[in-house]
């Protein structure tokens, strides 16, 4: 009898000794995984607070940005450079890495829109309208380049609508992006700039002029997607999942984003 019990009293020491070290297991640290995003310069400030909350929920997890314009992004990408997720500020560019093979299928989405908006200086006058960059009182207007940004290909869309174009070319600085076109107008080297919204509320020594009128321009959609390259899927789709949170969608609110929930891809 007491064989038995002694018997019965290992076997309960054993299986209790499995469980122990089976639950030990479920309770092991994820395995470190570095995400490296590609974005554009528009989103940096909310990216930036966004991935210090993701850091919080998700410690095993290393956001790695790089930020640029949409060109510059592409044709990184195009070069060979290690990219994971693509969030971009051009339907256009997206498209194109989409055509060329480098998006995973499935993975793309649109998920923020952006608005285009007339600014000048705190002490400025004269300027209260976009139709007033055309007056002889406007030396110069900063413009980001129409051929690398997507914010300067909206900026010249906008003018020809206006049909004002052909009179402000003439005295248009250009410059890299967005962000630019801003420094310039705080600086006093431009009288005026055309940036988007996002860019504008950073920054206490401008004023906003005036919004684009509804149509001048093409819709400013941000894309998102995963690359084919990308060795962590699962986390990727996780992130971007997080990305249409309410946590992450009250970030770009507060930088003035507006927010599309869960747009189809085109």
């Amino acid at each position: 009898m007491k064989k038995v019990f002694y018997f019965r009293s290992i076997c309960s020491i054993v299986i209790l000794s499995l469980a122990l070290v089976s639950c030990g297991g479920a309770t092991k640290e994820a395995k470190p995984v570095s995400l490296t995003i590609s974005a554009s310069t528009t989103l940096q400030n909310a990216m930036e607070d966004i991935n210090k909350i993701y850091s919080h929920e998700k410690p095993n997890i290393t956001i790695i940005d790089n930020f640029g314009n949409s060109d510059s992004l592409q044709k990184a990408i195009e070069q060979g450079a290690k990219v994971d997720i693509l969030f971009s500020s051009s339907i256009q560019r997206m498209d194109n890495m989409e055509s060329q093979g480098f998006i995973l299928a499935d993975t793309r989405r649109n998920i923020l829109s952006n608005k285009m908006i007339l600014i000048s200086k705190n002490n400025s006058t004269g300027i209260s309208d976009f139709k007033d960059l055309a007056s002889a009182q406007v030396k110069q207007v900063a413009l980001s380049d129409p051929n690398t940004a997507t914010s300067g290909k909206n900026a010249k869309q906008i003018l020809k609508f206006l049909g004002i174009l052909d009179i402000v070319e003439p005295k248009t600085v250009m410059v890299k992006d967005s962000k630019q076109v801003l420094t310039y107008v705080e600086n006093g080297k431009a009288d005026a700039g055309i940036v988007f919204t996002t860019d504008a509320i950073q920054s206490n020594k401008i004023k906003i002029v005036a919004i684009a009128p509804k149509n001048s321009h093409e819709p400013i959609v941000y894309p998102i997607a995963i690359l084919k390259g990308c060795q962590h899927i699962s986390e990727a789709k996780e992130f971007i999942q997080f990305l249409q949170s309410p946590e992450a969608e009250a970030v770009f609110v507060k930088y003035r984003f507006i927010v599309k929930h869960n747009t189809p891809d085109k």
